[in-house]
């Protein structure tokens, strides 16, 4: 069987049938989405499917991204999974993407060293201060986590407020929106707020150049269907049957153009792997602040502790 090279992780994806959220953002399929009883229970038994199968394949180093389509933290499956997936000695990280709508108080029971969360602020669905009391929460347990936002034109001001809250040693992002032209002075007004916005804001050419995809990092379904990455239809084997070992070698992207964070972050000619490295999946730089001028930062911030190594 086909292993990662000595001394490498698996990057795994995992996005079961969950497609339920509480918030109603505009700009999402997926708003005020209500999924049945049934598909909770299947989304709840894939999920512990997939958990016993990290649990008991100890033979890789494993880094877990959940990117649910709806929010998985208002299902205490996802919770319990993220704390006791942080415990696991050959789990290196567990994150998920989250609007943090949930209290976080339960990661007191995770191993700070390994989980960590992608949060994403949406302005118009929860207030500004509650969101930044939950990044106040998640500071005082030391767990490691990003923040963000969608940069549409009316969320500028929320992001300018959001980045001059929190510390410095938080990392904002920003995604452009989808399907926005940013003139060459919006594209500085995000810029100023996240340096790496530039990534973000144009499509990257992707056919035939190598990623990472497919060979250090892959997708999974909740049935168990492996795929290089979210954004390739193409099966590499199932997760349970240890078919997927024998797929894992360096390939380039089918794609034209790739344009999402979690999957251009792997394009190797992008170097992105080493921008982010240590919190690829929850993608905090390893350098952080970068080495440029700051955005400024008022007394009144949360938190002032020093973002955990």
């Amino acid at each position: 069987m086909t292993s990662p090279a000595s001394g490498s992780t698996l990057s795994v994806l995992y996005r079961g049938p969950l497609a339920s959220c509480n918030y109603d953002c505009p700009y999402c399929p997926f708003a005020k989405r209500h999924d049945p009883p049934e598909l909770l229970r299947a989304d709840r038994a894939a999920l512990e499917r997939f958990t016993a199968w990290v649990a008991e394949t100890t033979d890789v180093r494993l880094s877990i991204l959940f990117t649910p389509w709806g929010e998985g933290l208002t299902r205490r499956w996802y919770r319990d999974a993220i704390v006791a997936l942080s415990h696991l000695p050959h789990v290196d990280r567990v994150a998920i993407q989250t609007n943090l709508a949930t209290r976080v108080d339960w990661l007191a029971d995770a191993d700070p060293a390994s989980a960590a969360l992608w949060a994403t602020y949406h302005p118009g669905q929860v207030t500004r201060a509650r969101f930044l009391a939950r990044c106040e929460t998640l500071l005082r347990l030391g767990v490691r986590f990003s923040a963000g936002i969608v940069g549409f034109p009316e969320h500028l001001a929320e992001a300018r407020a959001l980045r001059a809250a929190l510390p410095p040693s938080v990392y904002l992002w920003v995604n452009a929106a989808e399907g926005k032209s940013y003139t060459p002075e919006e594209e500085a007004e995000w810029t100023d707020l996240d340096p790496l916005f530039g990534y973000s804001v144009r499509p990257h050419v992707s056919l035939d150049l190598p990623c990472h995809a497919g060979e250090t990092a892959i997708s999974v379904d909740g049935d168990g269907t492996v795929r290089r990455c979210h954004f390739v239809k193409q099966k590499l084997g199932s997760l349970y049957d240890g078919s997927w070992r024998a797929a894992l070698q360096p390939r380039p992207c089918v794609n034209s153009i790739c344009d999402c964070h979690i999957g251009y972050v792997h394009l190797k000619p992008l170097g992105l792997r080493d921008v982010f490295a240590g919190g690829v999946l929850e993608r905090i730089p390893a350098v952080w602040p970068l080495p440029s001028p700051a955005p400024s930062n008022p007394a009144g911030h949360v938190g002032l502790g020093t973002f955990p190594a």
